[in-house]
């Protein structure tokens, strides 16, 4: 009888332990899957859509990258097309819009994200009030970029990180610089996008939402 009260304890404690295991494993694929999860692509038009109030120029190609103001993991995004705007200055008109649901409160939309992205050199912003122009081009996932030739054609679409929140080498600048600086095909011209809804007002801090957001 001693012996099985002796015992029973090294029995739960090795229970509990495996049970703790499992939790961490699956806590770490949920976090893995996430990272590397990509948001929904868009359907751009193949031509550029007529319904945009941005400029696009004949005789040159231009950019537009769409973003959520709050979304952590566009920062990413940003640092990336700092970099492809290195490479490629004078060779393209740079949009980048954010999301902003009218009824918010005047310059909702400037989070560390707009700072950052006005740092950009050659970039122009543009605060995209209830998404019009998002629809425009059919995103749906803050970081989604598209790029039209000169003629107004649609010659990529996707994102421009290789995950969620991180920076670094990926096919979705690859393909840019080489569409914009070597007048070539790349492997690629459709990447996933990772990042998040671009319309959840949600994903701004809450000192960015109105007092009557829940």
């Amino acid at each position: 009888m001693s012996a099985f009260k002796v015992a029973l304890p090294s029995v739960m404690t090795a229970a509990l332990g495996a049970v703790w295991l499992l939790g961490v494993g699956a806590g770490l694929a949920v976090l893995v899957g996430y990272e590397n999860g990509p948001g929904v692509s868009a359907t751009p038009p193949a031509r550029w859509p007529a319904a945009s109030h941005l400029e696009h120029r004949t005789g040159r190609a231009t950019l537009v990258m769409l973003l959520h103001p709050g979304c952590p993991c566009s920062r990413a995004s940003i640092e990336e097309l700092d970099r492809l705007m290195a490479r490629s200055q004078g060779l393209v008109t740079a949009h980048v819009l954010f999301f902003k649901p009218r009824e918010f409160p005047e310059d909702w939309e400037k989070t560390d994200l707009w700072r950052r992205a006005a740092a950009i050199p050659g970039v122009r912003l543009t605060r995209d009030d209830d998404g019009v122009e998002a629809g425009a081009f059919r995103a749906a996932t803050s970081g989604q970029v598209v790029l039209y030739d000169a003629a107004g054609a649609l010659v990529f679409q996707g994102g421009i990180t290789p995950s969620r929140g991180h920076s670094g080498d990926n096919d979705g600048r690859r393909a840019i610089v080489a569409l914009l600086t070597a007048n070539e095909a790349p492997t690629r011209t459709r990447t996933p996008v990772y990042g998040c809804s671009l319309r959840d007002p949600d994903t701004a801090p809450p000192e960015k939402r109105p007092a009557n957001a829940l």
